[in-house]
């Protein structure tokens, strides 16, 4: 029980430290992005649709509240209040890691508030890489989940201290895959996928992916810090940026892509879906506001995002996301180059 009350101390720590190292503006290089403005749109605000498809779920926004938390007694109010936010936006909500609960019946219900306070909304469940079918199973089980995320955070698990070493994850994600009869999104955790890892997913079945880039919550800096000697902190830019991982998709076109890492408003989550997302997800965002603001505050921002995004998409005359994705975005020459040397084609 006292390794298990470490776990549960983890995630505060894990919660306090991801605010700790908020960033304003995000490396993402969302910024380094811009669209072409279309003076004459011949449109109203109100044609447009923002209505999105995940596979087999229909979603209402192409928004969602990202994977934060769970596992402790402070980390199960805050998604009590996540699921209340889901369900006043209509957004899909993800739980963190529900991996303590699968070994401490007592941290279950810091997750099932998730479904508790969003009955009729989307949840997806949430494991590590490496969990069998069956622990697979008893996550969706646990939150009704409509889907599940399967977590792979290589380089969060190296700097942490007690963290795994040992990383032959594949053929385990496969059989996920093929076992479960709810959508399997594979997530990273902040470090963006290259094509070659997007490759290898479509080659064991993965038909959904989190691309969790560069410029969100650094897990690297977080393990880090919690490091004795903060030894490692040249590992604190490693990775692709959420841009540059959204480019990484166009040679494995066949995914359903979640973009998410540094989203921090409207304007970031439209580029994303103009470039090939059908779901953009924020964490470190939503868990700022909410410890800066308070719940109404937060859940006002996230209806606010879906009129930004509205506006947004009028702007450039579209109607909705298949019109957006046709849009064709101006990159910088630090974009460009990146494209070039990774054989990309804009």
């Amino acid at each position: 029980m006292a390794q298990l009350s470490r776990h549960a101390h983890r995630k505060d720590e894990h919660l306090s430290l991801a605010e700790k190292f908020y960033q304003e503006h995000a490396a993402s290089q969302f910024d380094q992005l811009r669209f072409v403005h279309q003076s004459l749109p011949e449109m109203a605000v109100s044609d447009v649709d923002l209505h999105t498809q995940l596979g087999p779920l229909t979603l209402p926004v192409p928004l969602m509240i990202e994977a934060m938390t769970g596992g402790s007694p402070r980390t199960g109010k805050v998604n009590a209040t996540l699921g209340r936010i889901a369900a006043a936006t209509g957004m899909p909500v993800a739980s963190g890691s529900q991996s303590i609960a699968l070994k401490d019946a007592t941290a279950v219900p810091t997750f099932t508030v998730l479904r508790e306070n969003n009955p009729d909304g989307l949840v997806f469940a949430n494991i590590g890489a490496g969990h069998s079918v069956a622990q697979a199973r008893a996550a969706v089980a646990m939150v009704a989940a409509d889907a599940l995320e399967v977590h792979v955070n290589v380089a969060q698990e190296l700097v942490m201290p007690e963290g795994d070493r040992d990383f032959h994850w594949l053929d385990e994600i496969g059989e996920i895959v093929a076992a479960l009869d709810v959508p399997v999104i594979v997530k990273e955790v902040g470090f963006g996928m290259a094509h070659e890892t997007l490759a290898q997913l479509a080659n064991v079945g993965v038909q959904f992916v989190d691309l969790g880039g560069r410029g969100g919550t650094n897990f690297a800096q977080i393990e880090n810090f919690r490091r004795p000697e903060k030894e490692l902190n040249y590992l604190a830019g490693w990775g692709q940026s959420t841009v540059e991982s959204l480019l990484e998709t166009r040679l494995v076109p066949d995914l359903s892509i979640i973009a998410t890492g540094g989203v921090r408003q409207p304007l970031d989550a439209a580029k994303a879906l103009a470039l090939g997302a059908s779901v953009v997800g924020s964490a470190g965002q939503v868990l700022h506001s909410l410890i800066k603001t308070d719940e109404a505050t937060t859940t006002q921002m996230l209806l606010d995002w879906q009129t930004g995004l509205k506006t947004i998409m009028t702007l450039l005359g579209t109607h909705n996301l298949a019109e957006l994705r046709e849009q064709r975005l101006l990159l910088s020459p630090e974009l460009e180059s990146y494209c070039r040397q990774r054989g990309l084609t804009q």
